[in-house]
């Protein structure tokens, strides 16, 4: 079972099995250089990329690995690092228990590490709100909204979907990623945490580390300028696509409309942005952007990484610069530093004469 608690480190069964072995997390810091250095990767790869990295062949060491990590989030206390350390963790095992629900192999080994369905919902008390149908399953309201309240794009509001006798109708797809919601909940409970001294003072080299990288990203800084000609590919493209009148997927529409928010554009700059298109909808453009910059969600949403990207596709026209910035905000930022400031300047009195990102992306 061990293999299975390595895997699903976030499962009760996990917590209840290193409480078992009476486990001193004071002497593993400590002592065990393996488990500390597995857990510093997994915080580190989670802010550059939105994942947890490759898993060590040892379930001792993985499993450790998770409570140690939270730790040094907790000890760093940074909103933005919670946040995006509880998505890259959900996101692991969304890839891993997809991966085994996919498993129909007969021949399996007593000690398998997959994780059913069933068990699952059980973990987060969902086996009576969540019900197979034969085409789908149906999820009770009171247990949809809370878990899809995060989840982008229109199909996931209420108001498009055909409410049953207190029922949600959802694909098997879209029911794995409420399962994820609900992993990633868990996660970001009780985050951060107060650290006793003899374990933090362990652990502040590693710390320190995870700090650095956080600086280097500087995902909570407002940048106030926006020079679109200084944009990374990616988000010129987008951009450029939305000028054109170019449908966008969800994933599209969200990478951009972050970065614009995260580059410190306003709700109405970046709804007078999408005006062009053809398929524009103010209300739904407003309330989709309001949300993404946490006015009327729980959560200010961060520009996709650069691997996010990549994986929807959306990661286009690399220069050299992209080969060595892992994220999109890192990438504008860096050349917001390189650039000579009468040119920032001058950027910044050509938009309050007018011209503005829409006008600069299409080239007027």
């Amino acid at each position: 079972m061990q293999r299975l608690h390595a895997r699903y480190p976030f499962l009760e069964a996990a917590r209840d099995a290193v409480a078992t072995e009476a486990v001193d997390l004071a002497t593993v810091v400590e002592q065990d250089g393996a488990v500390v250095d597995r857990a510093r990767e997994r915080v580190v790869t989670a802010v550059e990329d939105g994942e947890t990295g490759e898993p060590r062949r040892e379930p001792r060491v993985e499993l450790l690995s998770y409570p140690v990590a939270r730790v040094l989030v907790s000890m760093i206390g940074e909103r933005v690092l919670v946040r995006r350390y509880a998505r890259a963790e959900a996101a692991t095992a969304y890839e891993r228990f997809a991966a085994d629900f996919d498993d129909t192999t007969e021949l399996k080994s007593v000690q398998s590490t997959d994780l059913d369905l069933e068990t699952l919902l059980t973990e987060f008390d969902l086996t009576d709100a969540v019900q197979a149908t034969a085409d789908g399953y149906r999820v009770g309201v009171g247990t949809y909204l809370p878990l899809a309240e995060d989840q982008w794009g229109d199909e996931w509001r209420l108001v498009n979907r055909s409410l049953t006798d207190g029922d949600v109708p959802v694909t098997e797809d879209e029911l794995r990623s409420l399962l994820r919601e609900a992993v990633r909940g868990r996660i970001e409970d009780g985050l951060p945490f107060d650290v006793p001294d003899v374990i933090a003072a362990s652990l502040e080299d590693e710390a320190d580390e995870v700090r650095e990288v956080l600086a280097e990203l500087d995902l909570t800084r407002e940048i106030d300028t926006v020079v679109p000609d200084l944009f990374p590919p990616c988000m010129k493209a987008l951009l450029d696509d939305i000028q054109k009148g170019e449908h966008l997927p969800h994933h599209s529409r969200f990478a951009i409309t972050a970065f614009l928010a995260n580059i410190g554009m306003s709700t109405d700059e970046i709804v007078d942005l999408y005006r062009v298109n053809s398929t524009f909808g103010e209300d739904m453009t407003r309330y989709q952007t309001d949300h993404i910059r946490g006015d009327t969600s729980p959560t200010e949403y961060s520009t996709p990484s650069c691997a996010t990207m990549q994986s929807y596709g959306d990661c286009v026209n690399k220069d050299d610069l992209c080969e060595r910035i892992p994220h999109p905000m890192a990438y504008y930022e860096e050349r917001i530093d390189d650039a000579d400031d009468d040119d920032l300047e001058d950027w910044r009195e050509g938009e309050g004469e007018g011209d503005d990102a829409e006008q600069s992306a299409s080239g007027d």
